[in-house]
């Protein structure tokens, strides 16, 4: 089973179709911040999935604490430059529907 962490707002439900595929999904609350990252189990994470690029910040928080994470952007927002080399997959949910994306992740 994938222990999924979300940070972000989640409008499209990701979160709850990685839960219906079998993932452990939990939420990083706030801003996420240090605390909140490992308040939401990012130490023993498969996955970070941002889904909001105003978040960006925290990718690298949260690969510092977890170097075997796998970053997912799901957000239509461009992200900043720094986040496309720490991201594994930038997906818009208006190509992507959530059933598909959480498919490839899980």
């Amino acid at each position: 089973m994938s222990e999924v962490v979300v940070a972000g707002g989640d409008p499209e439900g990701l979160g709850a179709a990685l839960a219906d595929r079998g993932a452990d999904v939990s939420r990083a609350a706030g801003t996420a911040t240090r605390p909140d990252l490992e308040d939401a189990g990012i130490v023993d994470a498969d996955v970070l999935v941002v889904t909001d690029a105003g978040l960006a910040t925290s990718v690298p928080i949260a690969v510092d604490l977890n170097p075997d994470l796998r970053v997912v952007v799901y957000a239509r927002d461009s992200v900043p430059e720094f986040l496309r080399g720490q991201a594994g997959h930038i997906v818009d949910p208006d190509l992507l529907g959530p059933e598909a994306v959480a498919e490839e992740i899980v």
